[in-house]
């Protein structure tokens, strides 16, 4: 019995090696297991605030010329704060050429409280829009100290297309305020 794969018969994946990967069907297992591979190997890029924002450019790569160092996040009164734009249109992809990116950690620089704070990090036209939209993903960090002595924490997030506008925001539960500076990094994908 012989089995078609995306137009090629099973058999010739296993003596060929031939896969179309992220070239092939999206959604497809072959796409998929290349997507896995591609985001466990490749290139990670750390972003710092744009230090002369616009109104499509809000970040560049960290140590560049025009950063201007973290974002701040605010809390609001036992409550979350308001959205605070990290990446605009013209932010990604960072190589030129990438069609998709996603951040998947953050490192936190500084914090008012060493209590838990709540994060959430959304792709969307505004930070109201991701949350309705539910293109947005949720993490808890606790600082040890005010001082801060961790390493970046791991967040999960979907691929969104290169260009994509990404808001963050944050909440420190029981406080009013609650001020939290961060840089969030992430990978792109050419296809």
């Amino acid at each position: 019995m012989t089995a078609i794969l995306n137009g090629v018969i099973a058999s010739e994946y296993l003596t060929d090696r031939h896969s179309p990967g992220l070239g092939g069907v999206h959604d497809s297992v072959d796409y998929r297991v290349s997507e896995i591979e591609r985001h466990l190997h490749s290139n990670e890029r750390w972003m710092e605030m744009a230090g002369t924002p616009t109104a499509t450019h809000f970040a560049v790569e960290v140590g560049h010329a025009d950063g201007a160092g973290p974002w701040t996040l605010d809390a609001g009164n036992d409550d979350w704060g308001a959205w605070v734009q990290i990446l605009g249109a013209d932010d990604t992809p960072t190589d030129g050429a990438a069609l998709y990116m996603d951040i998947h950690k953050i490192m936190v620089t500084a914090a008012e409280r060493n209590l838990p704070y709540f994060f959430r990090f959304g792709y969307g036209a505004s930070g109201a829009a991701a949350l309705a939209a539910g293109t947005y993903t949720e993490t808890v960090f606790v600082p040890a100290s005010n001082v801060l002595d961790t390493g970046p924490l791991s967040i999960q997030t979907r691929r969104a297309a290169a260009g994509s506008l990404l808001w963050a925001q944050c909440m420190c539960p029981g406080q009013d305020t609650g001020t939290i500076s961060l840089y969030p990094g992430g990978h792109e994908y050419e296809g």
